[in-house]
């Protein structure tokens, strides 16, 4: 942390219905070690330690720097919004409820409306009255929610009730070969149909194939990203729609 030997990437969420980049989200990445050989353990360890708040206030305020000296030299990016991954036990920590976050996005000319808070803790919320409160502090500032890893778990439907997100991401392993099993088909007309009544924004995460990328336009659901659509990039660059042969299938790495 001292170093900031933090990778930062930038992954396109993009409209499936007009192709357009609606916004990004920010993965920070540690340099691989012998302790954390991969961003998974990293994130674990972090987790599961002491030290929650500080790393995700440090990770918090990289990506908005990051994302503040991108949009300097990329043209079109000033008011797209800007996903960041935190541990819903983050949420009472003093430094987000204060206003200094505000006086971050101030500082870089960023606007709260423009941050989406992606609830990564698939855990149970012991406190879910006080969670809630937490929630309308947030979204009283400007700032909106979204579900992520939706259809993992019992404890994310529930999530789902309570918080009544702006966004609900489905996680990757619903959308992996989405196009060839009628159970992930089922679950996530299920959620779609939950999402249009509840005035809920659908984002399925982890498009790979065209075959995935073709059903879930087809199923009407309204965001996507993945590969199939743009790579985690250090520098802002849109994503886009393939425009191939429907009869080529291949995974896109």
């Amino acid at each position: 942390m001292e170093k900031e030997r933090i990778y930062t990437f930038f992954q396109p969420i993009v409209s499936l219905e007009t192709g357009s980049t609606i916004g990004f989200e920010v993965l920070n990445r540690p340099e691989t070690s012998s302790s954390f050989p991969n961003t998974e353990q990293f994130y674990d360890y972090v987790s599961s330690s002491s030290e929650v708040f500080m790393v995700e206030r440090f990770l918090r305020n990289l990506s908005f720097e990051r994302f503040a000296e991108q949009i300097k030299t990329s043209q079109g990016h000033k008011d797209h919004l800007v996903f960041i991954n935190i541990q819903s036990q983050v949420l009472a920590d003093p430094s987000y409820q204060s206003g200094i976050t505000l006086e971050l996005l101030a500082k870089h000319k960023l606007s709260p409306y423009q941050i989406v808070l992606e609830l990564t803790e698939k855990e149970a919320v012991l406190n879910r009255v006080q969670f809630e409160k937490m929630i309308e502090h947030y979204r009283n500032q400007g700032f909106r929610i979204a579900v992520d890893d939706a259809g993992t778990g019992y404890n994310s439907l529930q999530t789902l009730v309570s918080v009544k997100p702006e966004f609900i991401k489905l996680d990757k392993s619903l959308i992996r070969d989405i196009d060839k099993h009628s159970e992930k088909q089922h679950i996530v007309e299920l959620l779609l149909k939950f999402a249009l009544k509840s005035d809920t924004t659908i984002i399925a995460e982890g498009i790979e194939t065209l075959s995935e990328l073709r059903f879930l336009k087809c199923l009407g659901i309204h965001l996507g990203q993945g590969y199939a659509l743009g790579k985690p990039m250090e520098h802002l660059k849109d994503g886009c729609i393939p425009t191939v042969n429907p009869a080529f299938q291949r995974r896109i790495v």
